[in-house]
């Protein structure tokens, strides 16, 4: 029965006028509820697609929204992306990925009255219930459930405080200087940070997209993050075995298009709508993030926006293979001693960029008149001594003034530095040579 409630709820959802209002109640990311918690911050008026940003062809209900390419990193499509917003419950994947590099899927997790008391969504635990952490994964992801977060974090982090401090560092490892965590499930939150400035629980669209793109390509623990997100329904119970649950997964795009790798919704008075998601086509992985992407009762903005994104980049950006393989020579090397008996065989080193032939590949998703520049930073000589393996250069791949690839450039010659001792022994066999050759006349 309830997956038939889901299924039906999600497809009743999709279909309904984004601009009708709904008496009072909206749909939220996990069903039809009565709004009354008061927003955090002032929820602005309903977004008009481009609105917020000149130049925003695709003509998106987000605030900020970015579209970027999964192997590189490279931003595809961006509308105010670099903006810092609140994430809501987007920030959840933060939370998932963290316990499932540093915890058990079988650890035994016990609610603790702080979680117990956590608003809606939740679960509903009680105090000193015991769960095991991969159902509350699957409650955190599927449902979104806010008492979920907060025992993952209590148990991963000892506090959900401390839990917030490993979600920044990893936040900063990541590159993502702008995302500040204070909550593991995205309730709205002030803090003043450890520089005494007050921060609000917030990230961009790029960063929270970067963080995505970590879980669904990069983190070892990645195929168990793909595993629970791409999971339609799922059942468990209390390790009392005395109350079942069951949960459907709210991110509709899994049945609206194909090749849906992962996707996260969220939604706060201070944050509004968002989602962050990836999808995967013929070789080529897209990730998209959106922020700010409208307020009760818009809830399908998102859907919307989604959808542009991704058709955007299936439609204006193919998979190209740029490497260019070739002949690197030699560099001649100034100072050296050319005695083989010195170990020294030539006065120059040949080059290589020491790659196997599985490794001579660069693919990019690029667009059909984007052409990469390619940046050979070789010096024309060098000074000895030089050792085989030793970074000489390297040649740099070039799109739209950003690097996207850099290659080292490795000698693959020793030649030794001539000393004052080597000198001396080079003129005296000179010396002994020529002396030989004359007393043969």
């Amino acid at each position: 029965m309830k997956r038939w409630i889901c299924s039906a709820v999600l497809a009743i959802s999709l279909f309904l006028n984004p601009l009708e209002g709904l008496g009072g109640e909206i749909f939220t990311e996990n069903g039809w509820v009565r709004e009354t918690e008061s927003p955090a911050l002032s929820a602005p008026s309903a977004v008009r697609p481009g609105d917020a940003a000149s130049g925003d062809f695709l003509k998106l209900y987000a605030q900020s929204a970015v579209l970027i390419d999964g192997r590189t990193g490279r931003v595809l499509y961006g509308k105010g992306q670099d903006m810092i917003r609140p994430m809501a419950s987007t920030t959840k994947i933060m939370t998932c990925i963290l316990a499932l590099e540093l915890g058990n899927p079988d650890d035994r997790v016990t609610a603790s009255s702080y979680a117990a008391s956590q608003p809606k969504v939740h679960l509903g635990v009680r105090s000193g219930e015991q769960y095991r952490l991969e159902d509350l994964l699957y409650a955190l992801m599927l449902e979104s459930y806010n008492d979920a977060a907060v025992m993952i974090a209590e148990h991963i982090g000892g506090s959900a405080e401390e839990f917030a401090s490993l979600m920044n560092q990893k936040a900063r490892s990541l590159g993502c200087e702008n995302t500040y965590f204070i909550t593991p499930n995205g309730l709205d939150g002030v803090k003043t940070d450890e520089n005494g400035i007050e921060r609000i629980h917030s990230t961009t669209a790029s960063e929270l997209a970067q963080i995505m793109r970590y879980c669904v390509t990069q983190s070892p623990m990645r195929e168990a993050f793909l595993k629970i997100t791409q999971t339609q329904n799922y059942y468990f119970t209390d390790l009392s075995g005395k109350r079942s649950f069951s949960c459907c997964n709210h991110n509709a795009l899994l049945t609206m298009m194909k090749g849906i790798l992962s996707g996260k919704t969220g939604f706060t008075g201070g944050a509004g709508y968002s989602y962050v998601g990836a999808m995967e086509n013929e070789g080529r992985t897209y990730i998209i993030s959106l922020l700010g992407c409208g307020w009760p009762p818009h809830k399908t903005y998102k859907w919307s926006d989604a959808r542009k994104l991704y058709n955007y980049g299936l439609e204006n950006f193919q998979m190209r293979d740029v490497f260019q393989e070739e002949a690197l020579g030699t560099v001649p090397v100034t100072g050296g001693l050319c005695w083989e008996e010195d170990g020294c065989k030539t006065d120059k080193t040949s080059l290589s960029l020491n790659l196997e032939p599985e490794e001579m590949h660069l693919a990019l998703l690029l667009k059909e008149d984007e052409q990469i520049e390619i940046l050979r930073r070789i010096p024309n000589r060098l000074e000895a001594p030089v050792r085989a393996g030793q970074q000489v250069g390297s040649i740099d791949y070039i799109l739209d003034g950003q690097l996207i690839k850099s290659y080292p450039v490795y000698a693959k010659d020793d030649v030794e530095a001539m000393t004052l001792l080597r000198s001396v022994r080079r003129i005296v066999k000179l010396f002994l040579e020529n002396g030989k050759k004359c007393h043969k006349f």
